[in-house]
């Protein structure tokens, strides 16, 4: 995963669940619990996302997660960048599928089967 692409999913999943924990963000990002933190505070530290404390039970306090105006600008950018990261491999997988095709009928125009 890319810087880029870990930024985009937290950002994502930060304003989707400002609840989340890091264990429950690590968990959907594939990540451990030590990148989830050290993603969380880059974030925290660059003044895109604003953590705030809140009782999640009567015994443990969690974090509330909000992204900043900056924040939110960040994610429209990140998101750009990854929309056209995936749309160039896309574009490029799609050419090596047509390449291929084109030389399955060509072998089988010419009576081979592999």
């Amino acid at each position: 995963m890319t810087h880029d692409e870990a930024h985009y999913r937290v950002l994502r999943m930060l304003q989707d669940n400002p609840d989340i924990s890091q264990r429950e963000l690590a968990d959907a990002l594939g990540v451990s619990v030590g990148k989830a933190h050290y993603l969380l505070r880059g974030l925290i530290e660059r003044g895109f996302v604003k953590a705030g404390n809140f009782r999640r039970s009567n015994h443990k306090l969690g974090y509330l997660y909000k992204l900043t105006p900056s924040g939110i600008r960040e994610k429209l950018n990140v998101t750009r960048r990854y929309l056209a990261r995936r749309e160039a491999e896309y574009k490029s997988i799609r050419a090596e599928i047509e390449s291929l095709r084109a030389e399955m009928e060509a072998a089988a125009r010419s009576g081979g089967d592999s």
